[in-house]
C-alpha cells in the first residue's frame, strides 16, 4: 500500500478491479480542511483517461510488475511488434497499451516490458532519447533575446520545438517525460 506523498508518474496503482497508470498528479491545500490530491490516470488495460480527486493520504495497493528486456522490431498500422532479448519469442502490443510511448519508439530500441500476472500491459522507455529531426520549420533569426524556437517534426512523427541552430538531418536528445528538446546529440 502506498500514500498519496509516495505516489510518481508513471507508477501503476490498483483501483478497485482496474490497473491504472498515474500520468500526472497535483496536491493541492485548501485555506480550510485538509489537502486533496488531484490526479489524471490512464487505464492500463483500455487505454482511457480519467481524473481523480483524493484526501491527501488516502492509500492505494501499488500493482506488482513484472519487467523483462525486449527489442521494438516494426510498426505495422496500429500493432507494435516486439521480440524478448533472452527467448527470442515475439509479442505484439497495441497502441492503446502504449500510450504516448509510440512517439518514441525507433526500430531495434531496447525498453523493458511491463507484466501483470503473465500479461503484457505496456512498456517503459528511457528518460530521454536520441532521435533524428526529419524536417524543420523555417525559423527567422531576429530577436533571440527571448530564445527563439521552431518547429521540428522527428523520424517517429513527434513534432518539438527546438533552437533556430537545429537542422534538418540532425539528431537530438527528447526528453520521454515532458517532451522537449534537450540538447544536440
Amino acid at each position: 500500500m502506498i500514500s498519496t506523498g509516495e505516489i510518481k508518474r508513471g507508477m501503476t496503482i490498483e483501483i478497485g478491479d482496474e490497473l491504472y497508470q498515474i500520468v500526472e498528479f497535483q496536491h493541492i491545500k485548501m485555506g480550510r480542511g485538509s489537502a486533496q490530491v488531484r490526479m489524471k490516470l490512464r487505464n492500463v488495460r483500455k487505454g482511457d483517461t480519467i481524473e481523480r480527486t483524493v484526501q491527501a493520504g488516502e492509500r492505494f495497493t501499488r500493482a506488482r510488475l513484472d519487467h523483462r528486456d525486449v527489442q521494438f522490431l516494426y510498426r505495422e498500422v496500429d500493432h507494435y511488434h516486439f521480440m524478448d532479448t533472452s527467448s527470442y519469442e515475439q509479442l505484439i502490443l497495441d497502441s492503446d497499451q502504449l500510450g504516448d510511448v509510440v512517439s518514441y519508439l525507433t526500430d531495434g530500441m531496447i525498453v523493458q516490458l511491463n507484466e501483470y500476472q503473465g500479461e503484457a500491459i505496456g512498456v517503459e522507455i528511457p528518460a530521454n532519447v536520441v532521435l533524428r529531426v526529419s524536417s524543420v520549420e523555417f525559423g527567422v533569426k531576429g530577436d533571440t533575446a527571448t530564445g527563439a524556437m521552431k518547429r521540428a517534426t522527428l523520424e517517429t512523427g513527434l513534432v518539438v520545438n527546438v533552437p533556430l541552430f537545429v537542422n534538418e538531418g540532425d539528431k537530438i536528445r527528447v526528453d520521454t517525460r515532458t517532451g522537449e528538446y534537450q540538447e544536440r546529440a
